[in-house]
């Protein structure tokens, strides 16, 4: 049976669909934080493929982290929104890593699929997790709900634009806000901001160019708007003011890619009831002392998203109903 696998990052790599892991309803557990962009891309993956009667979830609270990492309330009622280990009733989500590997030397990080049959961590790459999620359980969705079942993010046409996206995105701009805001000198602090908005008007000068998209790159949803959504929905109202990315905001100085995240937020059913603003704003002002030393949690921007207008609206129903319909509002 596969043990942690020696990889450079230390994470687990082992694959849902293997011979050693099997698709079953029930055998694995997933372990998320709310306020973590990487764990939200996967339990947004859990949601709109309508996976949760079928892979069970425990979250952690977003603070504090210091004295042991991320920790479990104690009951489902301490802290709202975050629950206890359903699995082991553990303290820290660390215990979970130990109970994998007595030896685990490196972070512990959100989010965890552990496998429940053979008692070890399966994969903590969020990536890896929302692909195996896009498709492993597909069998066992009701066979009816057709609309889940065909729901692919990581569709074989467009994987070559997914995969060259993704190798800009995610280093400029998923990873690139922390680069950024964890700076510890000028330059480099400035270097960063300068590549997360240069990837920003990247985006948004693409979704300028492509008028008829209702989502990225397209008429259908794919992971790109998965990975892009949980950065940006926290871009306005914690990034910008905690990590120090005042040269704009998504909803000031983006319109396309400001009422594409209205879109994904408002219409886009299990959005908005992933998206925990108190999660996401106190998990990082509290939780870096060297960033926010007195851990005071700011308030605003108000609303946290913005309303969608009946512009908006006249906006998507164009778009859904094809090229014809946009003559005129181009």
């Amino acid at each position: 049976m596969p043990v942690h696998p020696p990889t450079q990052n230390g994470s687990w790599r082992h694959q849902l669909g293997s011979p050693d892991f099997p698709p079953e309803p029930d055998r694995y557990h997933l372990y998320v934080g709310l306020f973590c962009p990487f764990a939200h891309r996967v339990l947004l993956t859990r949601e709109l493929k309508g996976l949760q009667q079928f892979l069970p979830i425990s979250i952690v609270k977003p603070y504090p982290k210091e004295g042991g990492g991320w920790r479990f309330p104690s009951t489902d009622e301490e802290y709202p929104g975050s629950t206890v280990d359903h699995l082991f009733h553990s303290e820290f989500l660390h215990d979970v890593y130990f109970r994998s590997d007595t030896e685990y030397e490196g972070k512990y990080s959100v989010p965890v699929l552990w496998d429940k049959k053979t008692n070890q961590i399966v994969n903590n790459e969020s990536e890896d997790i929302m692909r195996m999620l896009n498709t492993a359980f597909n069998d066992f969705l009701p066979a009816h709900d057709t609309a889940r079942r065909e729901l692919d993010f990581y569709p074989s046409p467009l994987r070559p634009q997914i995969n060259e996206i993704s190798s800009w995105m995610m280093p400029n701009l998923n990873s690139g806000v922390y680069r950024a805001g964890f700076a510890t000198d000028q330059e480099s602090y400035e270097k960063n901001c300068r590549i997360v908005f240069a990837t920003i008007d990247r985006l948004e000068s693409y979704l300028s160019d492509h008028p008829r998209n209702i989502y990225v790159l397209g008429p259908h949803i794919t992971e790109i708007d998965l990975k892009l959504y949980t950065t940006l929905v926290r871009f306005d109202v914690i990034y910008q003011q905690h990590f120090k990315l005042m040269i704009g905001s998504i909803r000031h100085n983006y319109p396309h890619l400001h009422r594409w995240l209205k879109h994904m937020y408002w219409n886009v059913a299990g959005v908005k009831e992933t998206t925990d603003f108190k999660h996401i704003k106190e998990n990082y002002s509290k939780s870096h002392a060297d960033v926010n030393p007195r851990a005071i949690t700011p308030l605003g921007p108000e609303p946290n998203i913005e309303r969608w207008t009946e512009e908006d609206e006249q906006w998507r129903k164009d778009r859904e109903q094809g090229p014809e319909s946009l003559k005129g509002h181009m």
